[in-house]
């Protein structure tokens, strides 16, 4: 039974019942029940009929609101799978790609980081398959256990600031964005011998946020022209793939900037 039938139901159900034992009432009873009695016994019916109705079709939406979380928790599943089996094309399958294609040059520096990208994304899909749905499928939620994994793995504090609203992202650009922050991350881990790492992101509206990662280690040097490192190369790849502007300097006070402008961003300097 649908919203609108037990709607309907609701409407006319007692307005029959109620006025139909009126109408006999006053045409077949009135002989047998004066009106004093026969105020008693509707209000008793009243009351009785009311109690039967709510509770049946109380019952009636529990089980369909039952039925609907069921299918939600579903749906949420699903959607998730769709989720990492996407996350897991973007970045497996290039860096696969991209690891055949150094082994036939022999740059076997170059093919030992794609190693490492596809260990790094073996691993999150791993972590993502063991938390359940319901636990923190928001993009937020993703980030900060992400995060939280990768501080206790690598040893350097992070401190992190997101301000989104839910379904801020579509699950592709999603996909893009934390692939930027699994890079730039790993970069600090592997290169950058620092204590202390930050990540900001905020949105601002619709097309308008910004990504801001820094750290403490011991800089980038100065990138002329197009980034030659894959990892590099990758996170300017995917900024492009979400419009937006990629910077990658050094700190004033040392360490590494990344910073990822779409739109007018979300936040200032």
């Amino acid at each position: 039974m649908t919203y609108r039938s037990l709607y309907w139901l609701t409407v006319l159900l007692p307005p029959f019942i109620i006025g139909g034992f009126e109408f006999v009432r006053h045409d077949f009873l009135l002989e047998y029940l004066s009106m004093e009695t026969g105020n008693v016994y509707i209000t008793i019916l009243t009351l009785l009929l009311s109690f039967l109705f709510a509770t049946w079709m109380f019952r009636k939406i529990e089980r369909m609101n039952a039925k609907l979380v069921e299918e939600q928790a579903r749906r949420a599943v699903y959607e998730e799978r769709e989720r990492l089996a996407r996350e897991l094309h973007d970045g497996i399958a290039q860096s696969l790609f991209f690891l055949n294609v150094k082994l036939k040059q022999g740059q076997l520096e170059d093919a030992r980081v794609a190693v490492s990208a596809i260990d790094n994304h073996v691993r999150q899909a791993i972590f993502n398959l063991r938390s359940l749905p319901e636990e923190g499928s928001s993009f937020t939620q993703r980030v900060e256990k992400w995060l939280s994994q990768w501080s206790a793995l690598s040893g350097v504090d992070v401190t992190q600031e997101v301000k989104l609203d839910d379904g801020f992202f579509s699950p592709a650009e999603e996909v893009q964005l934390f692939g930027v922050i699994q890079e730039a991350f790993a970069n600090i881990r592997k290169h950058a011998n620092a204590r202390h790492a930050w990540l900001k992101l905020v949105g601002a509206g619709p097309g308008n946020w910004q990504l801001v990662i820094e750290d403490d280690g011991i800089g980038i040097p100065p990138i002329d022209g197009e980034a030659k490192k894959y990892g590099l190369a990758m996170m300017c790849e995917r900024a492009k793939q979400l419009g937006a502007a990629i910077v990658i300097r050094q700190r004033a006070a040392g360490g590494t900037e990344i910073r990822l402008t779409a739109g007018n961003g979300g936040m200032g300097r």
